[in-house]
């Protein structure tokens, strides 16, 4: 199997070299300097679907390509200062799903940066465990991440973890996360919210219970009711995440035309907590119409309502 698997590679590195000349590489890449390049990181990009057998890259995948080189760099900051503070990271991927991300981020580790890296991916789903293994394996990083099914917080409470990332954890799962990495007081928080419906069921609730407020027009509207709500939740993580004592930014990692689901939120401790700041959230809560979310209640900030 160890043999097989470093013919397959060998024969992917020499297409690679072969195929990504000056000229190629150039063409693709034009003033970008990603991490991974095609030809250096062949094995890897194969692993993940990205490259064709025959080392080249199609349009598709080479938006996919582009998106996770573009999400380590947003993640620079964040990983400097991991890096700096620990001399073996260990990686928390709630959600992994195909973990694009964390695989990229454990080639880094060992071929850019030269820093020992432990990462570790959950997921609910078996299946798509088992293919981020397979990749994991094939890339020659099973040494580095692995993957396992079940809950961050069931199975990660004993361990040392020192950043939390989470893309597209869908609804509550993405409170759930942030709220793993404060209570573990992980130097780096990532998350990229999905599909956030909790506080828009609050929403839909107030108006079918006739409440008044200076949101019910936007209560009312399902449309207006789901996409403000989203914007709101995030609002809402980032002052609880700064109330326990982070550094956040909310910022957009792809373009609109791509995915509405743009939002990174990135946060890094750094200092204690202050329940002052928590007043913002709760300001906010009120404003809209004073429900709470999930993180909001995980975190023992919620209120009465």
């Amino acid at each position: 199997m160890i043999a097989t698997r470093a013919r397959w590679a060998a024969e992917i590195e020499a297409r690679a070299r072969a195929y990504w000349t000056v000229e190629r590489t150039a063409q693709l890449l034009g003033d970008k300097q990603p991490a991974i390049r095609p030809a250096e990181g062949a094995v890897l990009l194969r692993a993940l679907g990205l490259l064709r057998d025959d080392a080249s890259l199609p349009p598709a995948q080479a938006r996919k390509y582009f998106q996770i080189n573009h999400m380590v760099a947003l993640l620079g900051p964040a990983l400097r200062v991991l890096r700096e503070r620990h001399r073996t990271i260990r990686l928390l991927d709630v959600g992994c799903g195909r973990s694009y991300l964390t695989l990229l981020l454990a080639w880094c580790a060992r071929n850019v940066w030269n820093h020992p890296i432990e990462v570790w991916g959950l997921d609910r789903d078996p299946d798509v465990v088992a293919e981020a293994s397979r990749r994991a394996e094939l890339s020659g990083l099973a040494d580095a991440v692995r993957f396992e099914v079940g809950e961050a917080a069931a199975l990660a409470a004993d361990r040392e973890v020192h950043g939390v990332v989470a893309l597209h954890a869908c609804d509550t799962a993405t409170c759930d996360a942030l709220a793993f990495g404060i209570r573990v007081q992980a130097d780096v928080l990532a998350v990229a919210p999905c599909c956030q419906a909790e506080l828009a069921r609050g929403w839909e609730a107030l108006a079918a219970d006739n409440v008044e407020g200076a949101l019910a027009p936007v209560w009312r509207a399902p449309h207006l009711r789901r996409e403000t709500a989203a914007d709101i939740t995030d609002a809402m993580r980032v002052e609880l995440v700064r109330a326990a004592g982070y550094d956040v930014r909310a910022m957009e990692f792809v373009p609109a035309a791509h995915t509405r689901k743009n939002t990174l939120i990135l946060a890094i401790r750094g200092g204690t907590a202050d329940v002052r700041v928590g007043s913002a959230y709760e300001q906010l809560r009120d404003a809209t119409g004073g429900v709470d979310i999930r993180l909001a209640r995980t975190l023992g900030r919620a209120g009465i309502r």
